[in-house]
């Protein structure tokens, strides 16, 4: 323990000192915490392993004391000469009745105590003994006298920003939901706008192209249509001078079978 004040001292002197934590140096007793700590306020033993009190300093200026998780079971006489402690958490130890937690009535500021996980806590009416025992206390392990459990500090900022919220009104709520409504339609007209225009334009490629290949089908067809009237033609007047050839060669017979006669 001596070594672990050393190092949290970080070569402060010792009266201007207002907060050390000692927690998890094993030691089963007070060892190396003297008097000298004089504006110390705020003391933390968790887990340490002590099972006696004895030594404990003289601190006239401490307010908050952590013992939790040791193994004391008596002895809290021994706190007496910090008469400004308000916080004391001895949860987690062997106080076994409430003839051990006595000497707590010297605590004229003490608001707060725990005692949770000690056999003291089974007693019966336990806690209206203990809020009878000591008047000055608010809250015992984590409860006042009603029942009611203590704030933490989430829960006051909680609390502050339900206010906040609610000073803005339900109105807010509702033209944030209107706007944000408004941005969808305007998000899902321009979408739609472009889908259209995507459209339109592919339509209009598309009758272009057919429109092109409908024109080259229908040149396609006239020339083949040409062509065939072409050669019908030819045809015809091919007939024709086979048929007048043929004509002038009878004629031409006629005549010399005549001349023969």
């Amino acid at each position: 323990m001596e070594k672990r004040i050393e190092l949290e001292r970080r070569a402060r002197k010792a009266n201007q000192i207002t907060e050390l934590n000692l927690d998890n140096c094993r030691s089963t007793s007070i060892v190396g915490l003297t008097d000298e700590y004089t504006a110390l306020e705020s003391l933390s033993l968790i887990n340490v392993g002590l099972t006696t009190l004895k030594g404990f300093p003289k601190l006239p200026n401490l307010k908050k004391l952590e013992l939790s998780d040791n193994r004391i079971s008596s002895g809290l006489n021994y706190l007496t000469t910090s008469p400004k402690l308000q916080y004391l958490n001895l949860s987690g130890n062997k106080i076994k009745d409430l003839d051990a937690l006595k000497p707590l009535e010297e605590f004229k500021n003490l608001e707060v105590l725990d005692l949770f996980n000690n056999d003291a806590t089974q007693v019966e009416n336990y806690r209206e003994k203990i809020f009878k025992m000591l008047p000055s206390l608010n809250f015992l392990d984590g409860f006042d006298c009603n029942d009611e459990e203590v704030q933490s500090d989430g829960d006051d900022d909680d609390e502050v920003n339900g206010n906040d919220s609610e000073e803005e009104g339900p109105g807010d709520d509702v033209d944030d939901d209107s706007d944000d409504s408004d941005e969808e339609d305007n998000v899902e007209v321009s979408l739609s706008e472009v889908y259209n225009d995507d459209l339109e334009e592919d339509n209009s490629d598309w009758e272009e192209g057919e429109g092109a290949e409908d024109d080259e089908d229908e040149d396609s067809d006239i020339d083949e249509a040409d062509g065939e009237a072409n050669e019908s033609a030819a045809s015809v007047n091919a007939n024709d001078k086979d048929g007048e050839k043929a004509e002038d060669e009878s004629q031409a017979r006629g005549k010399k079978r005549k001349h023969d006669g």
